[in-house]
């Protein structure tokens, strides 16, 4: 079954991983995604070892599936020559270099428009290309640092900051990116012209604020970390069993009552400290241990099975494998398995949004170094005679 946006073809000039982000989620949507690396050593993710399978590294893999690999040296004329031959006949180019890079090698917006006034050029930086801080260089922890997310992670504000476990940033940026690229498809298609698309890492981690800079916002005041609690509803955080953890949502009323009938609290109901939410989050700090004490009555197993038959938001705190083998995981594709040349088959997150007419299939692994080199290079019209020339030369690899 063909993605919803097959026949768009992406240059990703992109490595590590907010600019593979967006080329994986485009890839994962039916466009085909070239991937254009540094014929020394590739994308550095490359280079992200251990853990690896057969060689190949585990990271790289993960985040390139779904592409077709091409090894090309920027750096020489004849591989700039390539790439907007390239440009001719493609429709998107993503980058996550540093502010000017691509007007050095001669390949900037302004000259990619004359090759192709329909070319979409995805710019994913750590902070925009405007502003005091554009030509500063651009890391996630750095982004959740500034953005204020890591005043909000964590137990409370008398420990050390702490970042969000997974590289929130970065990821958020693909995602942003490739919603900028579609919504410049669809503007492309009104008016017939291309045009840049530019997000960073910074206003990535900003998005990730809605709650805490509304509570900004109306107070002056910042909020500070709460744990696995939330800043304006409670219950609404994680709680120790008798064996383990599990997270309940009762933030709104009827949830609180489901809770207290669970429970078998309902003289809690009667209680002014917690009649509302507004009560209960003024007295959260005497709330917790109260219900703390019922949870520890049961296992996690038995009480989430309480709760589901009441119909309350609830669920385990998952490891990262025990999610990989959770029946729903599987039933929604979203641990696959891809096969790579080289590797073999290997684990995969999968596609996000499913689609009722346009579901395409993620088959392939991600390129081995150069798989593609010929294939591509073909495809835009170039000769074996040429092919191999550029070999010998260290144009392409």
């Amino acid at each position: 079954m063909p993605g919803p946006i097959e026949g768009i073809r992406v240059l990703e000039l992109a490595q590590i991983m907010a600019g593979p982000t967006c080329g994986l989620m485009l890839a994962d949507l039916g466009a085909e995604v070239i991937k254009i690396e540094k014929t020394s050593g590739g994308d550095d993710t490359r280079k992200f070892l251990p853990p690896d399978i057969n060689g190949e590294s585990a990271a790289f893999m993960m985040m390139n599936r779904n592409k077709k690999g091409l090894a090309l040296n920027l750096k020489e004329k004849q591989g700039i020559d390539i790439f907007k031959r390239m440009v001719e006949d493609s429709d998107v180019v993503i980058e996550n270099f540093r502010k000017g890079t691509l007007e050095k090698l001669g390949i900037g917006y302004d000259e990619l428009k004359k090759i192709n006034p329909k070319i979409i050029l995805c710019e994913i930086s750590g902070y925009g290309r405007t502003g005091p801080y554009a030509d500063k260089g651009g890391f996630d922890l750095v982004a959740q640092g500034m953005t204020g997310l890591m005043s909000i992670t964590g137990e409370s504000s008398d420990k050390p900051p702490m970042k969000v476990g997974a590289p929130l940033t970065d990821i958020t940026a693909g995602i942003l990116g490739a919603t900028g690229v579609l919504a410049a498809l669809v503007s492309r298609n009104k008016t017939g012209k291309g045009q840049r698309v530019d997000t960073s890492l910074y206003e990535a981690g900003i998005v990730h604020t809605y709650w805490q800079s509304a509570i900004a916002g109306a107070t002056g005041k910042s909020p500070g970390p709460l744990g696995s609690a939330h800043p304006l509803t409670a219950p609404y955080q994680a709680f120790k069993t008798k064996d383990n953890w599990i997270t309940i949502g009762a933030s709104n009323q009827n949830n609180w009552m489901n809770l207290l009938n669970s429970i078998n609290r309902t003289d809690l109901q009667n209680d002014d400290r917690f009649k509302d939410n507004n009560s209960r989050m003024k007295n959260l700090n005497e709330l917790v241990p109260i219900l703390q004490e019922e949870f520890l009555k049961k296992t996690s197993k038995e009480w989430i099975k309480v709760f589901d038959n009441k119909g309350l938001p609830c669920g385990p705190i998952n490891s990262i494998t025990d999610m990989h083998k959770d029946p729903h995981t599987i039933d929604r594709k979203m641990i696959i398995e891809v096969d790579n040349k080289k590797a073999g088959k290997s684990k995969a997150v999968g596609m996000p949004i499913k689609f009722s007419e346009t579901n395409g299939d993620i088959n392939n692994g991600a390129p081995n170094f150069g798989q593609h080199t010929n294939e591509i290079l073909k495809q835009f019209g170039y000769k074996d005679e040429e092919i191999e020339n550029f070999v010998k030369l260290g144009i392409v690899a």
